[in-house]
């Protein structure tokens, strides 16, 4: 029996994750896979609820460590409700973002450091990790530009400021720099469907039967 792989988009802001998700999953569904598709925070009815709070600009004085349980908590229903259910029942899951988005903008980001969000990060997930991570990475002036080109209001993480954004950066960089096996470094710069492209080759180069083992 093939076994359904677990993969997930991860970058700054403004990189494109939930894009590239979307456009990988639309092809997936037009191959005729039976694919499970999700986002973090959120994903389930309590986890949207939390997304609303942590995400929530209005919230500025909300204490980091506070931040990290509630994407802690977001992510635990997830695996528990959607992720596991799915990959048990032999459906591929592709999500935006999971765990590898605590070490970046968590630990480097508000700087409460690896060790804090990997005990954290493992009683959330218990162990579960993505098969493979897309990491979209861009320069960070290209990832403001088009953060602004977005409008509307920013979110309490994009409000934080380019210092932030700079250390969730480098900490994705030096990620995959110490992962190459599983996170798979991609060039966000170009245009969306050049990007889709790259994703689409680099997840068939290492899953010949994806998205199955």
């Amino acid at each position: 029996m093939r076994a359904p792989l677990f993969v997930v988009f991860e970058g700054p802001d403004g990189s494109g994750t939930s894009t590239q998700c979307q456009i990988l999953c639309d092809r997936l569904r037009s191959a005729g896979h039976d694919i499970t598709q999700t986002r973090e925070p959120g994903g389930t009815k309590a986890g949207e609820r939390i997304r609303s709070l942590v995400l929530d600009e209005d919230l500025e004085d909300l204490d980091h460590l506070v931040e990290l349980f509630l994407y802690a908590a977001s992510r635990r229903q997830l695996l528990q409700q959607v992720i596991e259910p799915a990959l048990a029942g032999g459906k591929p899951v592709i999500s935006d973002r999971y765990a590898a988005s605590s070490y970046a903008y968590q630990g480097a980001g508000r700087g409460l450091g690896s060790e804090v969000v990997e005990l954290v990060n493992d009683l959330a997930t218990g162990g579960r990790e993505p098969d493979a991570t897309i990491l979209l990475d861009l320069p960070m002036q290209l990832a403001g530009e088009r953060r602004s080109r977005r409008g509307g209001r920013r979110d309490r993480i994009e409000a934080a400021g380019d210092g932030l954004q700079e250390r969730v950066s480098l900490a994705y960089r030096q990620m995959a720099e110490r992962d190459r096996e599983r996170i798979l470094l991609l060039d966000a710069s170009p245009g969306v469907e050049e990007v889709a492209t790259s994703v689409t080759r680099s997840l068939d180069a290492r899953f010949p039967r994806f998205p199955y083992r």
